[in-house]
């Protein structure tokens, strides 16, 4: 009887762990993989922080977002806009290490986030990045 109990409370426990092992290696694994929680779509770069920063605020400017607040907390800086559409973006650009960033993207309003606007933007900080490392690597 005891042994049913101990297994009615272990094994479901083990079941709902087992996967996390995988996550936090998905994570570990790469620049492509996208994690999306509450509402947020989060990708790490394999960029320094600033360059990021760079780049985030330049894809602003030139998809004509103003920026309307900016919050930074030494390791993290929070950027609020609004695209053309008047639908809100958060971006939470994350120091993770000297040359990993991570980007979470906060499109919509509470309930109704737009998850394709999120990786779009994320597409463009990708490809900019992309770009400028090959330039880098070039003139270097």
């Amino acid at each position: 009887m005891k042994l049913r109990w101990f297994l009615w409370l272990i094994v479901p426990g083990m079941i709902v762990t087992a996967g996390c092992a995988a996550l936090v290696v998905g994570a570990g694994a790469g620049a492509g993989a996208y994690s999306y929680v509450q509402g947020e779509l989060i990708r790490s770069y394999p960029a320094a922080y600033t360059e990021v920063m760079r780049v985030c605020a330049q894809l602003l400017q030139d998809l004509e977002m103003p920026v309307q607040a900016t919050r930074s907390d030494g390791d993290q800086t929070i950027i609020t806009t609004e695209r053309n559409d008047g639908t809100p973006m958060t971006i939470k650009v994350r120091i993770v290490n000297l040359e990993v960033t991570e980007v979470a993207i906060r499109t919509g309003r509470v309930g109704l986030w737009d998850r394709e606007a999120s990786a779009s933007f994320h597409e463009f900080i990708a490809a900019r990045l992309k770009t400028s490392a090959g330039a880098g690597a070039a003139g270097g």
